[in-house]
């Protein structure tokens, strides 16, 4: 038998989240629950997770209830964007294009200069950085992508910025 483990939709994963909401006590309204789902990773565990943290932050906040403008408040100070990436992800990506002109470098030195272990690296943000695009394996090292320098704001070496 062969399987292959699918990342959640964003609409499977509000339904977890909402789920997960009644069962914790906690007032969400739909598009809230959208909000949290979409920056999870399609992983229940991290929606489950940061339903919890925005919780905490819409309690102190926001009258204690999960609305899209509270659940993305709570969202952005714990520096999530709206395709999942922590500071980590965004500091690996970042540290390649700055240090080593987006690649390729190897694992262990990006390990060594972020001060992650190289374990965590590749079974946790590589994957789904790979996933979205902005991280390639070659045989010479990680790259990262065009779409990578994109979604941070980095042009490319060679690109010309078109400031209008």
């Amino acid at each position: 038998m062969i399987a292959r483990l699918e990342l959640y939709s964003g609409e499977e994963l509000s339904q977890i989240v909402n789920r997960s909401a009644g069962i914790l006590g906690i007032e969400i309204d739909p598009a809230g629950a959208l909000e949290i789902a979409s920056r999870s990773r399609g992983t229940p565990r991290i929606a489950n997770r940061l339903l919890k943290r925005a919780r905490d932050y819409a309690q102190v906040v926001c009258d204690g209830v999960l609305t899209k403008e509270a659940a993305g408040l709570a969202l952005d100070k714990m520096e999530i964007d709206a395709l999942g990436l922590d500071a980590i992800d965004r500091r690996l990506l970042t540290t390649m294009i700055r240090n080593y002109n987006g690649g390729p470098v190897g694992l262990e030195t990006i390990a060594a200069v972020i001060g992650e272990e190289a374990v965590t690296i590749e079974d946790v943000y590589e994957p789904y950085l790979m996933q979205l695009g902005f991280l390639s394996r070659t045989p010479r090292g990680r790259m990262v992508s065009p779409a990578g320098y994109a979604h941070l704001g980095i042009p490319m070496p060679g690109q010309q910025r078109m400031d209008v």
